[in-house]
C-alpha cells in the first residue's frame, strides 16, 4: 500500500457525497482522476486490504433490526459452528473471543421479529445456546482508523 492508497482510505472514511458521481467528487478532492480512484479501490478490495466499501444504514429507520449475539462453541467444534453461523445471510461480523462466550456476531434482519427466528435457527443448527444482546442505546462514535 503506497501513500496514495493510504490517502484514499483516510479520505473515504469521512464518507462519499450522495450525488450522481461520488467517486468523481472524491477523486477531485484527492487530486486524482475518477478511474484511478476506482482502480485503486478495486485493487485494495482484491488484495483484502479493504473488505467492503459501502454505506452504513440505520436499519431501524427502514423497518429492520440488528442485534449483537454470542454463543459458546466448544473449541474442537469452533470452525464447524462458525461455518454454520456464517452461512446465514443475516449474520455479519463474526469474531472469536477469549471468553466463555467465544463467538460474537451481528444478526441483521428485515423485521425485528426475524431476529428471534434467526437466533432459534442458529441454536437448532449448532446445538449451542445463543445469547441475544439487543442495542439499548445508540452512540455515534465516528471511528476512523488512519491507514
Amino acid at each position: 500500500m503506497d501513500d496514495l492508497d493510504k490517502a484514499i482510505i483516510n479520505h473515504l472514511q469521512g464518507g462519499l457525497q450522495v450525488c450522481e458521481r461520488p467517486y468523481l467528487v472524491a477523486a477531485n478532492e484527492l487530486g486524482i482522476v475518477e478511474d484511478e480512484l476506482i482502480t485503486r479501490l478495486a485493487s485494495l478490495l482484491e488484495r483484502g486490504v479493504l473488505t467492503r466499501i459501502g454505506p452504513l444504514f440505520q436499519i431501524e429507520r427502514a423497518g429492520g433490526a440488528f442485534t449483537l449475539a454470542a454463543l459458546h462453541a466448544p473449541p474442537e467444534d469452533y470452525d464447524a459452528i462458525a461455518a454454520k453461523v456464517n452461512a446465514l445471510p443475516e449474520v455479519a461480523h463474526n469474531y472469536e473471543r477469549e471468553h466463555e462466550l467465544n463467538m460474537w456476531f451481528v444478526v441483521a434482519t428485515e423485521t425485528p421479529e426475524q431476529i428471534f427466528d434467526v437466533i432459534k435457527l442458529i441454536e437448532q443448527q449448532t446445538g449451542c445456546a445463543v445469547f441475544n444482546f439487543p442495542k439499548s442505546k445508540e452512540y455515534f462514535v465516528e471511528l476512523k482508523l488512519r491507514a
